[in-house]
């Protein structure tokens, strides 16, 4: 059992590229239990998981990225809108930010990409694998630095909802600058 007294507040101040969240999150058990689930779901994909240069498909990162959607959904329907009304004078809830990390981190990095690639795609020869294909491709830098910006954002997501779960972050990439 943890002896460290729990957190009732957490000031936020998170950058989504162009989009910036700040404000302060007083969680109730609801909210926490809910942070708890995404967390998990976070940190098992390779949503916060470093994509090495020689590992992985564009495709599969892409893919994996976009089950937050549903993910996301589920959580909130199951919790109900009680998740999304800011608690104790605090201004901001799970709801808000579960909402903009999907709106302002992922669909514009998916938005973008998913066509993009699509298109690639349908250009790979029978003799060719995917994996070359994908290498092959003259945006596939370009794709897995966006993919790895977003990785930072979702990583600094991630620590907030581990810190509000109350748990030591599992995921092995908290910053210093968010270190209990």
């Amino acid at each position: 059992m943890n002896d460290t007294p729990r957190l009732e507040s957490f000031n936020i101040s998170l950058n989504l590229g162009a989009f910036k969240i700040g404000g302060t999150w007083k969680p109730d058990e609801t909210e926490r239990k809910a942070a708890w689930e995404m967390y998990v779901e976070l940190i098992t994909r390779i949503s916060v998981q470093e994509l090495q240069p020689e590992e992985g498909l564009l495709r599969e990162a892409l893919s994996s990225l976009y089950t937050l959607f549903d993910t996301t959904r589920k959580i909130l329907r199951d919790y109900g809108p009680s998740v999304a009304q800011p608690k104790m004078n605090g201004d901001l809830s799970f709801g808000h930010l579960a909402i903009s990390i999907l709106n302002y981190s992922l669909r514009p990095l998916l938005a973008k990409w998913h066509p993009l690639l699509l298109d690639h795609e349908k250009t790979k020869g029978s003799s060719v694998s995917i994996v070359d294909h994908e290498k092959k491709w003259g945006k596939y830098k370009e794709l897995r630095g966006e993919i790895e910006r977003v990785r930072g954002e979702l990583n600094e997501y991630a620590n907030l909802l581990a810190k509000v779960a109350d748990v030591p972050p599992l995921h092995g990439q908290e910053s210093s600058s968010n270190k209990k």
